[in-house]
């Protein structure tokens, strides 16, 4: 399969509503959406149920949708989803235009290993950017290599991709390193003791034989 049809997606427009419809479409495997923004009249479109889920496991998704035989580029805005069965039971769709900048709330992900004894504590677990709406980063990278206790990582401190402007303010706290509390370093300390009795355990049995 292309790269190119990924986040090509056939919407079909709906005339029918109701929670009775919708319910019909989700058991024939299509999920009910509306299409705003842009100030157009909102549309109402049922899409592929297996394909859209799959495309929207990333956050800030973008679809190309295809509507009536035309091309129209959507931001995934908001998912419903059943509570219990975790099913999505309707889908936002918010109008984007090429090169335009949006707004989006973007996925914080720590990378490597802060110094000895010490943790990462992830403060922020999104940043809000301002971004093209085709070029919306899946994640900004945070790296705690070596880092020692007391260091303290905040929004301005971020490196952002290039066109992507900071909107969260400068000075919020991200990422702070930190010794674990007492009973975190006794349980680490515990584990660690565990592993290493085991690891003896394994030599001398392999010694005996």
């Amino acid at each position: 399969m292309s790269n190119e049809t990924d986040t090509q997606v056939v919407a079909e427009v709906r005339e029918n509503f109701g929670k009775g419809y919708a319910r019909r479409l989700r058991a024939a495997g299509q999920i009910p959406a509306v299409i705003y923004g842009h100030g157009t009249d909102p549309v109402h479109v049922s899409l592929p149920g297996h394909q859209v889920s799959l495309l929207i496991r990333r956050a800030n998704a973008v679809l190309e949708l295809s509507v009536d035989g035309a091309q129209q580029l959507t931001l995934v805005k908001d998912v419903q989803k059943d509570p219990v069965h975790q099913v999505i039971e309707h889908i936002d769709l918010l109008v984007v235009k090429k090169g335009e900048k949006i707004q989006v709330d973007v996925p914080i992900t720590v990378v490597g290993e802060p110094f000895a004894g010490t943790i990462a504590n992830l403060d922020n677990t999104t940043v809000a950017l301002e971004v093209e709406a085709t070029n919306i980063p899946q994640n900004i990278e945070v790296d705690v290599e070596g880092l020692e206790d007391g260091t303290h990582i905040t929004a301005a401190d971020l490196v952002l991709p290039t066109g992507a402007s900071l909107v969260t303010e400068g000075e919020t706290l991200i990422v702070a390193i930190s010794v674990p509390a007492t009973d975190e370093a006794d349980a680490i300390e515990a584990a660690d003791e565990a592993v290493a009795e085991e690891q003896s355990e394994e030599a001398a049995e392999e010694a005996g034989e």
